[in-house]
């Protein structure tokens, strides 16, 4: 039994730049319905969405079949939460709030089962007879090639991560970097406004200096706007949208064209949620 080819193998057999989206309602059917959309990759949020160990496994069923690639962002960068996400089957991780190389060895490490005496470290628990990663034991030889089947992504969000981001981009075993704009800019005193000038030089900084290490960076930009200018700069991948943020968009925009055309008494502004009942 083969699996699917991870977000490492796409960053270097692909020569323009990725396109994704983000499934943070926790919906199989919402992932799906974003995983047909022709992104090359779908962020599968398990820090902000409510997506856990249970509810991952059958998002990254439902989206098997397309021609995606879903990475799934873990709560924290803790061993044992990226040990089960990785036994559920998620072939792509991404450690949030990574700040200087230390953490991101550390998120290798966990990613990694022990290597033979003498060999390189990993603190990831072998329990792959009894895991989706594995196929239950139906992918040979597992263990001893299971770096070829795990990518490892780390999020620059701080400005200690921003200021280190060449040394992240150094350590042996991180794949990507991945730059989120709205936590860095509350980190820079900017919270609410990752368009401050300040951020967005930050943002390209931390661009500049992945890339003159040698490594793919993208960036979180759900402006167009801001997605060009990171492509433009440098970024090989960019996420420009999420399920929930496209069903807020669309469903607010029916609604207003229809009281537009008719003239219909706006009864959401007036009453609450406890009101609908």
């Amino acid at each position: 039994m083969k699996l699917s080819p991870v977000f490492r193998d796409v960053l270097t057999e692909t020569d323009g730049p990725l396109v994704g989206l983000w499934t943070a309602s926790g919906s199989p059917c919402a992932a799906e319905i974003v995983a047909g959309s022709g992104a090359d990759l779908l962020l599968v949020d398990g820090e902000h969405g409510p997506i856990g160990i249970d509810s991952v496994v059958p998002i990254l069923q439902a989206v098997a079949p397309y021609a995606v690639t879903p990475i799934v962002r873990l709560p924290w960068n803790d061993h044992v939460l990226i040990k089960q996400f990785l036994d559920a089957g998620a072939q792509n991780v991404l450690v949030p709030m990574v700040s200087n190389a230390e953490e991101a060895e550390s998120a290798v490490r966990a990613v990694r089962y022990p290597g033979a005496a003498g060999e390189r470290e990993g603190t990831r628990g072998i329990g792959s007879a009894l895991a989706r990663s594995a196929r239950w034991g139906r992918v040979p030889g597992y263990v001893n090639s299971a770096d070829r089947f795990v990518s490892l992504t780390v999020q620059i969000e701080t400005v200690e991560g921003a200021r280190n981001a060449a040394e992240i981009a150094a350590v042996d075993g991180v794949d990507a970097l991945f730059v989120g704009p709205a936590d860095l800019a509350g980190s820079m005193g900017h919270p609410g406004n990752p368009a401050h000038p300040d951020v967005v030089a930050a943002v390209d900084g931390v661009i500049d200096a992945v890339n003159a290490a040698g490594k793919p960076v993208g960036v979180n930009a759900f402006n167009p706007a801001d997605a060009d200018r990171v492509i433009a700069r440098g970024a090989k991948f960019a996420f420009v949208s999420a399920d929930v943020t496209l069903m807020v968009q669309g469903s607010d925009a029916a609604v207003a064209s229809f009281r537009e055309r008719h003239g219909a008494e706006v009864l959401g502004d007036t009453r609450g949620p406890s009101d609908t009942y």
